[in-house]
C-alpha cells in the first residue's frame, strides 16, 4: 500500500475525529474560503496541475516493465531492454522533480496561507475590548492562531493535494489494470471492502482514543504551564505542595501513559490487519494471473505490471475513504478561524474620527452610566476555560457619574472595594465604553476621537504594572520607539530609578524576566512611571499605583509619581494623603455613586464617608498615618 496518498501515512486518517463530519458548517464557509485562497489561485492552478501530471505518472513505470518483460526479455533484444529500462529511470527521475517541486509549491501555498490567516486574527483580536481578554483564555485563543490556522492551511496543500492525486491515481490505475485484465482487477477489487470495513472499526476507537488522549496531554500542559510561571511557582514552594503535586502529576501522566499504550496495540493490530488485504490481493494476482498466463491469456509481463499496479490502487481507495472527514476537518480549522474574525469589537473607530491636539488636556464626565457587557457581547464561549451556559446582564455599575477637570488638575477617587473606581479610569481611554452620557478628553466625546490619537494622550499605571520579558530597554521603547538614549536616561532619573539601572550588570539590557519578575514591586512600579514619562501623556491615570508596596518603596514610587503628575492632568485611585490632600477635587464613590466631592479639609468637616475611611485608617495612631494612605 505504498501508492501516493497511500501507506502508512494513512494511519493519521484513522486518528482523525470522525464526529466533524456530522459539524454544521454554514454555507458561507466555502465561499470565505475560497476567498483566502482567491490571492494565491495561480500558484494553486500549477500545484495541481503538477499532481494531476504526478498522479498519471504511477502507471507508467509497471508498463515499462511490462514492455521489458514481453518484448525485450522474452525476445532476447537486449537494446530493448536497455532503453525500456532508461525509461523507467527517467520517470523515477521526473517522479522526484516532481516531488520537489510540489513540495515548493505546497510551502509557498501553505505558509502564505499561514500568514495570512494569521497577521488577519491577530490584528483583529488586538482590536478587541478589555472585556474580550478578561474572559477569554489565553491557552485557547493562542490554539486558534496555531493549531486551527495550520489546520485550515492544509486544506489547499496536504488535504487538496492528497485528494486531487488519490482520485487521479485510483482512476488511472483502475481503468490500467480494467485494460490489462478485467477479470484479476475485478476480484482484486472485492478485497476493498475489507479495508474500508477494518478502517470504519478500528478509526472509530482510534479516534475516541486520541481524542481522550489529547485531552489528557492538554491536561498536562495546563498542569505545568499553571505552575512553572512565577507566580505558580512561588506558590508552590510558600505552601510546600511539593509532594502532593507530585502524585497530582503522576496520575495524569499515568493517564496519557495508558492511552499511549492502547493506541500503540490498537495502531499495531490495524497495521497488521492492513497488511493482510494486500498480501492476499497480491498472491490474488499472481495465482489468478500466473494461471491465466500458463493458459496463454496473459502475458508474464502482464501479470507483473498488474502486481506492481494493485500495490498503488489500494492506498489511494483506502484513503479516498476518508477524504470526507478529511475536508471537514480542514473546514472546521477554518470555520473556528471565522469565528474570531467574526467576532466584533465593542470598541469601533468612527470613519470621521477626530485626533486630539497634543499639549494640555481637561477630562470630563458627564452623566455617565456604565454596566458591564454579557459574555455573549464580547466573546466566545469555545474561548472560555468553562462552559458558558447564560449570558445575563450584570446591571449598571456606574450611576450618572459627573466631575470636570481642566488642564493639569488632578481628581482624587476614594471610597470602598467595589465602588467603582477602576471602572472609572477604564473609560478615559475606551478600554470599556460607556451605557450611556460621555466621556470627554480635550472636549471631545472620546468615542468620536481617534483611538490611536487618544492612546498618546492618555498614559496608565496601574498597582500591578506589566513587563514584557524583555530588556528594561525595549520595556521603555515600547512607550515611545524613537525616544533616544538621553530621553531614556532622563525618563529614568524622573522616575526615580535611573540609579538602580546603572547599578545592574547590564545596564538597560538587563532582562526583566516573566512580567518582571526579577524586579522588586517597587522597582517595576518606578520603571512603569519612567515608561509613562517616557510617553509623556497630558492625562494620566493612576491605578492603586502605590499599593501592595513597603513603606521605603513606596515613598521612592510616589517621589516618581510627583514628577508624573506635574502639570498633567489626572485621575487617582488611593493616592498618599499629602497628595490627596492636594486634589483639586476629591471624589468618593459608593456603590457606583459620587457620594461626596469637595477637597480634603470640606470633606472632614462634613463628617461623611470620606471622615470615615479617614478615621478608620488612622484610628491606630500609625506614624505613618500623616504620610502615606490607601484610601479605595
Amino acid at each position: 500500500m505504498m501508492g501516493p496518498g497511500g501507506g502508512w501515512p494513512a494511519m493519521r486518517h484513522m486518528r482523525a475525529d470522525r464526529s466533524v463530519v456530522d459539524t454544521h458548517l454554514e454555507r458561507h464557509t466555502l465561499r470565505r474560503v475560497l476567498s483566502f485562497a482567491r490571492p494565491h489561485r495561480r500558484l494553486i492552478a500549477w500545484f495541481l496541475g503538477l499532481t494531476v501530471v504526478d498522479a498519471a505518472l504511477v502507471v507508467v513505470p509497471p508498463l515499462l516493465l511490462q514492455r521489458i518483460i514481453d518484448d525485450g526479455v522474452a525476445t532476447g533484444d537486449t537494446s530493448l531492454v536497455a532503453w525500456l529500462a532508461g525509461g523507467v529511470a527517467a520517470v523515477a527521475l521526473l517522479g522526484a522533480f516532481f516531488t520537489v517541486v510540489n513540495g515548493w509549491f505546497s510551502s509557498r501555498i501553505g505558509e502564505g496561507l499561514i500568514f495570512d490567516l494569521r497577521t488577519q486574527v491577530f490584528a483583529h483580536v488586538q482590536r478587541q475590548s478589555l472585556a474580550f481578554f478578561t474572559r477569554t483564555q489565553t491557552g485557547a485563543l493562542v490554539s486558534r492562531l496555531n493549531n486551527d490556522v495550520i489546520g485550515a492551511q492544509r486544506a489547499f496543500t496536504s488535504t487538496l493535494q492528497g485528494t486531487v492525486s488519490n482520485v487521479i491515481s485510483a482512476l488511472v490505475v483502475g481503468v490500467t489494470m480494467l485494460f490489462l485484465s478485467w477479470q484479476v482487477t475485478l476480484l482484486c477489487l472485492l478485497l476493498f471492502p475489507l479495508l474500508l470495513v477494518a478502517s470504519r472499526l478500528v478509526g472509530t476507537r482510534l479516534a475516541g482514543l486520541a481524542r481522550t488522549q489529547m485531552d489528557g496531554n492538554a491536561d498536562l500542559g495546563n498542569a505545568m504551564t499553571e505552575r512553572f510561571q512565577v507566580g505558580g511557582a512561588m506558590l508552590l514552594k510558600l505552601f510546600g505542595r511539593r509532594a502532593e503535586e507530585d502524585a497530582l502529576y503522576a496520575s495524569k501522566a499515568a493517564v496519557v501513559r495508558d492511552l499511549g499504550i492502547q493506541i500503540s496495540l490498537l495502531t499495531r493490530f490495524f497495521m497488521a490487519a492492513m497488511s493482510l488485504v494486500p498480501a492476499l490481493a497480491t498472491a490474488l494476482v499472481y495465482g489468478l494471473g500466473g494461471v491465466m498466463a500458463i493458459r496463454g491469456d496473459l502475458s508474464v509481463g502482464t501479470v507483473v505490471a498488474l502486481g506492481v499496479l494493485l500495490t498503488r490502487l489500494l492506498g489511494p481507495l483506502q484513503a479516498l475513504s476518508n477524504v470526507r472527514i478529511d475536508v471537514m476537518t480542514a473546514l472546521v480549522s477554518f470555520d473556528r478561524v471565522f469565528e474570531i474574525l467574526d467576532l466584533p469589537s465593542l470598541i469601533q473607530e468612527r470613519p470621521d474620527a477626530v485626533k486630539l491636539a497634543p499639549g494640555p488636556t481637561s477630562l470630563e464626565f458627564r452623566d455617565v452610566h456604565f454596566g458591564y457587557p454579557r459574555a455573549d457581547e464580547v466573546s466566545l464561549a469555545s474561548l472560555e476555560g468553562v462552559a458558558r451556559k447564560e449570558s445575563r446582564d450584570s446591571g449598571e455599575v456606574l450611576h450618572g457619574v459627573s466631575f470636570t477637570a481642566e488642564p493639569g488638575q488632578m481628581i482624587a477617587l476614594v471610597g470602598p472595594s467595589g465602588a467603582g473606581k477602576s471602572t472609572m479610569t477604564h473609560l478615559v481611554a475606551r478600554l470599556y465604553d460607556v451605557t450611556s452620557g460621555s466621556v470627554l478628553v480635550g472636549g471631545h466625546d472620546v468615542r468620536d476621537v481617534d483611538l490611536e490619537s487618544l492612546e498618546s494622550v492618555v498614559g496608565y499605571v496601574t498597582q500591578d504594572a506589566h513587563m514584557f520579558h524583555d530588556t528594561i530597554r525595549a520595556n521603555l521603547l515600547y512607550a515611545r520607539p524613537g525616544a533616544s538614549e538621553a530621553d531614556i536616561w532622563a525618563a529614568l532619573e524622573a522616575g526615580h530609578v535611573a540609579g538602580l539601572v546603572r547599578s545592574l550588570p547590564d545596564g538597560l539590557d538587563t532582562v526583566v524576566g516573566d512580567r518582571g519578575y526579577r524586579l522588586s514591586g517597587g522597582e517595576r512600579q518606578r520603571l512603569a512611571i519612567a515608561r509613562l514619562l517616557l510617553k509623556a501623556p497630558a492625562v494620566v491615570v493612576l491605578d492603586e499605583a502605590t499599593a501592595h508596596l513597603d513603606s521605603e518603596s513606596e515613598l521612592a514610587v510616589q517621589r516618581a509619581l510627583d514628577s508624573a503628575l506635574a502639570g498633567r492632568t489626572s485621575l487617582v485611585i488611593a493616592h498618599r494623603l499629602s497628595t490627596v490632600r492636594g486634589a483639586d477635587q476629591i471624589l468618593v464613590l459608593d456603590q457606583g455613586r459620587v457620594v461626596e466631592r469637595g477637597t480634603h479639609a470640606e470633606l472632614l468637616a462634613r463628617g461623611g464617608l470620606y471622615a470615615d475611611l479617614h478615621r478608620t485608617q488612622f484610628s491606630d495612631g500609625d506614624a505613618r498615618a500623616e504620610s502615606v494612605t490607601t484610601l479605595g
